[in-house]
């Protein structure tokens, strides 16, 4: 099985902080993919990610309209 391979672009905001872990929103090039939006947990010097979630800009905004239209 091959490295995983990332490297964070932009830190966006930390969402919570567990210990040592710290969830995060960054924008994340996985491997030879395209930078995602990512939402996961990381240890304090970001070589290990979490589990979490990578969206697109297109999926990231459908986020974004479900959240504003929760009451």
């Amino acid at each position: 099985m091959a490295d995983l391979t990332f490297e964070i672009i932009q830190n966006l905001g930390v969402l919570d902080s567990e210990g040592k872990w710290k969830k995060e929103l960054n924008i994340v090039k996985w491997g030879e993919n395209d930078p995602k939006f990512d939402i996961r947990a990381w240890n304090e010097d970001h070589t290990k990610p979490g589990k979490g979630i990578s969206l697109s800009a297109a999926e990231l905004q459908s986020l974004k309209d479900l959240l504003n239209s929760i009451s």
